[in-house]
């Protein structure tokens, strides 16, 4: 479903002796390759993986592509380095197919720094080795084209302790970027010169004496190289065509990071000073990315200022300079068309078009074809590139004038009612985290939604009566819903003007009021399973009995208590346990494994994933039955996610059920039209997009639902 972007491309990779041949790596979505035929990217990520399971190998850390073989491309990936160790997927078509080789080092694809890099690269000269560089181990080698690797001891062998890495803020950067000093490639024998840039934590771990190395016997021996700066980060170094390279300091990892920044020259003995930005005025602007073209003292450089928000007279974005760095001119900030300040952590310079620049932000790619222009028109590049993170989705009956109601992170609530067409139709709370959103069935020009303002870490809840044309906040928030704002939050629309909230961590609250005034439901308080582990009541009104709301505790986590289910017959106003969830002994799960979903054709109709497995209810969730179908398995949850939609064609239950889960050890989405009697496999491995996070069904067309994938925005089946 079309948005556009809405979310960090971390870093572009060119490849440049094959022309248009891009790629862009994103730090939950999986990677991307351009497509010039139609100007757009194309998703090269969504097969990978065992769904939900293997989610985490959509944060891609680091894009590698042969210099001898522009088919072969490689992904370093892993989304957090508390996670475990990650990795590395190889295609021989450009990332039409993959194979993957399992790596001894964590990765953080979605950690701070992850823009730093690469880290990952290909030996021009002996393209079967390949050099890694970790965020807590050093420098890795691998001499077999990825498939096995060792430690490079001759630079270090330190692993950094989990205090060291606490200490350095939880993450590690470790050794951000690797160059080889080449201008040659497929000799056969391996590049001998080669830079390592090193993090001041890995500095401080490893007993190094310099954040930047240079072996000159292809890695036998590491020697320190003298640097202008100390204790700051290099997050790039790129070589030009005469040998001269062109690195950046900056004090902060990033993204968008903070200054002081430098950019040099370095000639392999001799630092110059190019490019500066301090702290001054009130601002903090640092440097990103560095891109170079040509060489000499024509030599263009593309250089990011990171951390300097906004578009005056003034502000540093992209500078840029044609003549080896001596003078430097503006060329984004006051420009015609888009500006995206503040995480430019990524320049590059085509290399087969020196007036094509392009940089990552936070909202995707953005690019000027006229950069030698005066005045270049910026404008973004993200057709095809979808990374919004959907908390929730929500579907009108048939016939309603929009198609859905999307819950994202970072972008908000939106109101859908073109597939084709990115929407236009919000509460308007600019920065921020919607975490829910719901309809009154019998009225649904009425929406109500709850979030976040990020930029103040504030609850919000909003309406809108006319279908999302114009919005109002609520007049007040319920006691926790301006501070537990966490996505295990819910709310459930009786009717108009009509709602139950459930902020997480929080007792349920009602109002008749349109949040003019909230009252507490009975519904116990939920005591905590972790530190800082959320959970929350998850909250469905009964689509054919308004008066009827059910709320469903999965129990927060796999070691807590078993889930339970309550229902309410005053419109969410009281609870009564369900003693029938309780014999069904359902498991206890995280609220991101775990959904209810009503029939809305049939009251009291319910359908419940526990994580394991699906029960059904005919009763209002008096009694419950289990069915076989489902269950765990690889440490994949057995069924995580429900959605009813518009029953088939003749169909014996008034309903399409649809549940993400795994069926005979395979995950996917399944579906059954004969009320669970029978399934069938609804996607297929192509498309598995890291997991599915939140599921919603069509009413108006059968077969049709709309999923979030990991980091991969919101997606819909014909």
């Amino acid at each position: 479903m079309k948005f556009g972007g809405g979310g960090y491309v971390t870093g572009l990779v060119f490849l440049p002796a094959t022309a248009n041949l891009l790629y862009a790596r994103t730090d939950i979505g999986g990677a991307y390759r351009w497509n010039p035929a139609t100007s757009a990217w194309t998703p090269i990520t969504d097969g990978l993986g065992f769904g939900a399971a293997e989610s985490r190998f959509h944060g891609v850390e680091s894009i590698a592509v042969d210099p001898n073989d522009d088919q072969l491309v490689y992904l370093a990936t892993g989304m957090y380095t508390f996670e475990g160790n990650g990795r590395l997927y190889i295609s021989s078509d450009r990332g039409d197919h993959w194979t993957h080789a399992d790596l001894p080092f964590a990765l953080g694809g979605n950690n701070p720094g992850r823009a730093l890099g690469e880290r990952l690269v290909v030996d021009p000269n002996k393209p079967s080795t390949l050099l890694f560089g970790s965020r807590q181990a050093g420098l890795w080698k691998s001499t077999d084209s990825g498939r096995n690797w060792a430690q490079v001891t001759s630079l270090s062998s330190v692993t950094m302790t989990t205090d060291q890495v606490k200490a350095a803020g939880g993450n590690g950067m470790g050794v951000g970027v690797v160059a080889f000093d080449t201008a040659t490639k497929g000799s056969g024998t391996a590049t001998q010169t080669v830079y390592a840039a090193i993090a001041p934590d890995y500095v401080a771990a490893a007993g190094l004496t310099s954040s930047l190395y240079r072996t000159t016997d292809g890695g036998a021996s590491w020697k320190p190289v003298a640097t202008p700066v100390t204790g700051m980060q290099i997050p790039h170094m790129v070589r030009a065509a005469d040998g001269i390279f062109y690195v950046v300091f900056t004090k902060d990892a990033g993204p968008g990071a903070g200054g002081p920044g430098r950019l040099y020259k370095f000639d392999g003995t001799n630092w110059t000073l190019l490019k500066s930005v301090d702290p001054a005025g009130g601002t903090n602007f640092g440097l990103g990315g560095v891109s170079v073209h040509g060489s000499g003292a024509t030599t263009r450089i593309a250089l990011g200022v990171t951390n300097s928000w906004g578009n005056w007279n003034g502000q540093q974005i992209v500078q840029l300079s044609d003549d080896a760095g001596k003078t430097w001119r503006e060329i984004e900030a006051q420009t015609p068309g888009e500006v995206a300040s503040g995480w430019v952590d990524d320049v590059e310079i085509d290399p087969a078009d020196r007036d094509h620049i392009l940089h990552v932000h936070g909202g995707g790619v953005i690019e000027t074809k006229n950069a030698s222009s005066a005045a270049p028109t910026w404008t973004g590049t993200v057709e095809g590139i979808e990374e919004t993170a959907v908390l929730g989705i929500v579907t009108p009956p048939a016939g309603a004038p929009y198609l859905l109601v999307s819950s994202s992170g970072d972008v908000g609530a939106w109101v859908h009612t073109d597939l084709s067409k990115a929407p236009t139709l919000n509460p308007g709370t600019g920065w921020s985290n919607a975490n829910g959103a719901d309809i009154a069935w019998a009225d649904p020009n009425y929406i109500a939604g709850i979030g976040r303002i990020n930029s103040t870490g504030v609850g919000t809840g909003y309406w809108s009566g006319d279908g999302g044309k114009t919005w109002a906040k609520f007049a007040t928030l319920p006691p926790g819903g301006a501070t537990n704002t966490e996505g295990q939050s819910s709310i459930a629309v009786t009717a108009r003007n009509k709602a139950v909230w459930a902020p997480s961590d929080s007792v349920p609250y009602y109002t008749t009021d349109n949040g003019a005034s909230w009252t507490a439901t009975n519904l116990p308080a939920l005591p905590s399973v972790a530190p800082g582990w959320s959970r929350g009541y998850r909250l469905v009104a009964d689509r054919k009995n308004s008066n009827k709301v059910y709320a469903y505790d999965s129990g927060g986590a796999t070691w807590a208590t078993a889930g339970k289910v309550y229902v309410s017959t005053d419109a969410g106003h009281s609870f009564t346990l369900s003693q029938g969830s309780v014999a069904a002994n359902l498991a206890p799960n995280a609220w991101w494994a775990s959904s209810i979903a009503v029939n809305p054709n049939a009251e009291g109709d319910l359908w419940l994933a526990d994580g394991n497995t699906v029960y059904h209810s005919l009763d209002s969730g008096a009694t419950w039955t289990k069915l076989g179908n489902f269950a765990s398995a690889n440490g994949v949850a057995g069924a995580s996610q429900i959605a009813l939609g518009k029953a088939a064609p003749g169909a014996t239950y008034s309903a399409a059920i649809y549940v993400v889960g795994v069926v005979g050890g395979v995950w996917g989405v399944y579906r059954s039209d004969d009320a669970g009697a029978t399934w069938s496999r609804f996607n297929d491995d192509a498309h598995q997009f890291g997991g599915i996070g939140v599921m919603a069904a069509d009413h108006n067309i059968y077969g049709r639902i709309y999923v979030s994938g990991t980091g991969r925005g919101l997606l819909y089946s014909n």
